[in-house]
């Protein structure tokens, strides 16, 4: 029998803030939106509602902002639900985030050429703008456990 795979890659730009909010359970949640281009047709962009948890989910909170470009590697979830008002039922797609890279740089808006930093590193401290001395990137919180291969996209 055939394995199930949920699995989606969206890159886009935050369509407002990253809002948090934290569950009965003590856990934090961050909610924010992105916008992924189409390909080809001028103006036209689809737009999903991603869900980022506890420790990336603070880190979404802490970096990110509306306009900022990101990569957001996840799985689809269908919520449905009863509308208190009509009756009807209702349902709505959305992403459960497992990894969130940063493509512009900490205080960049551009396009390209930005530095490129993932939820798992911390953001260099700049100590000018016109040294030609280049910074270290100082990792936090690495995790040795094993690789699942089965999350490997290739």
């Amino acid at each position: 029998m055939a394995k199930s795979i949920n699995q989606v890659i969206l890159m886009g730009r935050l369509t407002r803030d990253p809002e948090q909010r934290t569950t009965t359970g003590g856990k934090t949640i961050a909610s924010f939106s992105i916008a992924v281009d189409r390909g080809g047709e001028s103006d036209a962009a689809d737009f999903f509602e991603i869900t980022a948890w506890e420790k990336l989910g603070d880190l979404v909170i802490q970096y990110l902002g509306k306009g900022r470009r990101v990569l957001v590697q996840g799985r689809l979830r269908q919520d449905s639900w009863d509308d208190k008002e009509t009756g009807k039922k209702r349902s709505r797609v959305e992403v459960t985030a497992t990894d969130v890279t940063f493509l512009d740089g900490p205080n960049s808006d551009s396009e390209g050429g930005a530095p490129r930093s993932s939820a798992q590193t911390s953001y260099p401290k700049s100590s000018s703008s016109n040294s030609s001395k280049s910074e270290d990137v100082v990792i936090e919180d690495i995790e040795d456990k094993p690789i699942d291969l089965s999350e490997i996209p290739f």
